[in-house]
Parts: C-alpha cells; structure tokens; sequence
C-alpha cells in the first residue's frame, strides 16, 4: 500500500517524457489503488477547460510553486480562472480561451482507516494506592480520518514522492505508544487508582487517551475517530504484585471478620455491649464460692431464656442479691457493715487501625495524634475499638473527630 502510486497511467514515471506532454491533458482523474491516503496525478501540463473528476470521500488539490490553489470535493469540476482564482493570480491566466498552465494535482483519500493496533509491553506504572512500581502490558486499536488534506500534505507529505503508507504509519505508532503511555500514567495518577483496578474503568480510560491524542493529531490535519484499549495485564509472579495480592487478601479478611460478627449479633438478638457483659459473667461463673455457683445457675437460666434485655435484667438482680446485706441494704464483710469499694477507673482509649489493609494496634489516644499528625491516621481510615459492632471510619468516631478538626487562623 503506497501513500503515493509510484507510477504513472501508463506505466511511465514522473520525468515527463510520456506522449501527455505533447498536448493539454483534457481530463484528471484518480487513477491510484482504493486503500492509497494521497495519490498524484501524474502530470501537470494542464490548461483551462480541463475536466476533474473526484470520487466519494475524496478531495482534489491543486499546488502551485508548493502552495495550494484551491480544494475541489466530490463530482465533476471543469476548470476555469473562477474556480481557481489563487491559480490565475499565481500564474496570470488570461480570461478565457484554452489556456495552458503547470499545476500539480493531488487527491486525498479522506476514507476512515480503522483497526490500526497499537502496543507495548514495558510501561512501569506508578501505583501511588500500593506505593510501588509495576510493569504492565497494553494494546488495542485506533482509527483515523485525514480532516484537513491541505494541513495533511503539507506537515506529513511534503514533497516527498516515493514516501510509503508503511513509514508513515510506521511514525504516527511511535506517535501513538508515546501519547498512550503518557496518557494511562497521567490517568492512574489523577484518579489516585491501582492498576489493578485499572480495567474495570478501561472504557473511560480509552476515552482519555483518545482526547490526549487528538490534540496532537490534530496539528497534521489528522482527527482520531475511535481508540480503544482492548486488554492491560501485568505479570502475576512479579514479587510486587504478589505482595499486593496478599495485602488485599488480608484487608478483604479482616473486613469480612468483623462484618460476620455483626451479622451474628443481629441473627442472634443481642449487641456488642451484651457479648462483652456475657464474657463477664461467664469469667465470674467460674470462680470457686457460693457467689460463682449461683453466677453459674444463673448463666444456666439466662441461656434458657435467649442472651438478651431479659437475661441482663435478671442477672442484674441476682448479683444485687448476692451483694447486699440482709437489712441494711448495706455490704457486708463478716458481721460488720462496710463501705462499697470506689468504681473502676474507665478504661483507656484504644483503638486497632487499619494501615495500607494491614490490622495496627492497639493505639492510645497520644500515639493516635501522632498517626494523625503524620498522615498514617486520616478520616477516611478504618478504625475499631472493644464496644463497637463493626469497623468504621475515623471520622465517624466521636473520640477521634478533635484529631481532624482545622485549627483557626492565627490572630493578626
């Protein structure tokens, strides 16, 4: 496939020897092979009164001294100083009569030419989500259309005469893998993505490269008229990615545990809060003395009755009736009156962080200022604590929310 059909209609090449030169050429018409992008007519000895013929999808171009004259579309154009008035000026054609003069006529295939692959192999992406390098693959196809043919002859063509279809394309897939790689890593960055998830969004993603495409393309009077990537794959025993699998493996883990456990609270009728308060009694149960048996009867009733409002009601007054005195109301140590111990100090804040889905912690509240200050710890990470039902966000915590709030401006 040629950009230019090399020979002339009669098999005579371009030195201008052919029996054409000895008269006016009466009609120019293209005569190149159908998947040919430019073709030109093989002589320029024309003269007014010349009949052009231009096919569907086609555009004619006359050039003169390198600057084009005039663009002719599809049908049939008889060639006069009024349809070609940069002609006339450039050369000083007479009106009228049958004039000769030196033009050369180009046609432009402006035919959409699809399924043109494009790929590579060896693009090192950036995973800023995993913070590490991966080399990935990727190909697809494209399509072009020449929209402006005068823009087309003059940035690509030139005049050169014997350039090929093959080189041209050969220079726009450079072209093409260049803009693609710069693309995908400008897009994995600004949409702060894996690569890894990267093919679930592979039909906005293709819509991007083509964008980023055009802008250039269109500097050659070239408009892309679809780009798509068809696959982008990495190699799974890369050390890298298997490191990733496994940190996702964890995470996915992790969330699954404590989503189950909350499943299980709800199926079953009773909160975080209760399970904490059964895990109590069932410690005390086991404690030798009358106070532990009775404990253990009790466990045994509550089980009767469903771990619930009504199982924490009667151990509550159950213990009441083992703690206070017979008359009084007052506890008892001996035969002597005493006064009840001070309550428990509250416990201490602690949480579980996780950090790039790996579990982290327990952490106090000041090594949780410090993750916050230094951007481990942030709204958006996942937190949990002994009390709650399930992993949550820090921002939806009450404790942590002080650690996000902006301090005010400085007083001026």
């Amino acid at each position: 496939m040629g950009l230019f059909n090399k020979q002339r209609t009669d098999g005579q090449t371009y030195d201008g020897q052919g029996d054409e030169r000895q008269g006016f050429i009466d009609v120019v018409k293209f005569n190149g092979e159908a998947d040919d992008l430019v073709w030109r007519f093989p002589y320029d000895n024309l003269s007014i009164g010349t009949q052009l013929i231009v096919n569907e999808t086609q555009e004619a171009i006359f050039f003169k001294g390198g600057k084009a004259c005039d663009i002719f579309g599809p049908g049939t154009h008889t060639i006069s100083t009024n349809n070609i008035p940069v002609l006339q000026k450039l050369i000083n054609i007479p009106f009228g009569g049958r004039s000769p003069f030196n033009a050369v006529v180009m046609y432009v295939n402006k035919a959409v030419r699809r399924n043109l692959g494009w790929g590579f192999g060896d693009l090192v992406v950036d995973d800023k989500v995993y913070e590490t390098n991966i080399t990935v693959k990727a190909n697809g196809v494209y399509g072009i259309r020449i929209e402006d043919s005068a823009m087309f002859i003059t940035q690509v063509v030139g005049t050169q005469h014997l350039t090929t279809t093959e080189e041209v394309i050969d220079q726009f897939f450079a072209f093409v893998i260049r803009k693609t790689k710069s693309a995908i890593s400008r897009y994995i960055i600004k949409e702060h993505i894996s690569i890894l998830d990267i093919n679930a969004l592979i039909d906005d993603l293709s819509v991007y490269v083509k964008n980023a495409i055009q802008e250039e393309f269109a500097e050659y009077g070239i408009r892309i008229v679809n780009f798509d990537i068809e696959t982008i794959t990495y190699d799974e025993e890369d050390e890298n990615i298997k490191l990733i699998f496994q940190t996702r493996a964890e995470k996915k883990s992790t969330i699954l545990e404590a989503e189950g456990l909350a499943a299980k609270r709800r199926i079953e009728g009773y909160s975080y809060q209760q399970e904490r308060q059964l895990d109590v009694m069932e410690t005390a149960a086991g404690n030798e003395g009358t106070a532990g048996q009775m404990m253990g009867a009790g466990m045994g009733l509550g089980m009767g009755f469903g771990v619930g409002g009504m199982f924490g009601s009667q151990m509550g007054q159950m213990a009441g009736v083992m703690t206070q005195g017979p008359a009084s109301g007052q506890p008892v140590q001996g035969n002597a009156a005493v006064s009840p111990p001070p309550p428990p100090p509250s416990a201490p804040v602690a949480y579980h962080v996780l950090v790039n889905g790996a579990q982290q912690g327990p952490y106090d509240m000041n090594t949780l200022v410090q993750l916050a200050g230094n951007g481990q710890l942030n709204r958006e990470t996942y937190v949990w604590k002994i009390g709650m039902a399930q992993w949550l966000k820090a921002s939806e915590c009450p404790d942590l929310q002080s650690l996000f709030v902006t301090p005010p401006p400085p007083v001026l």
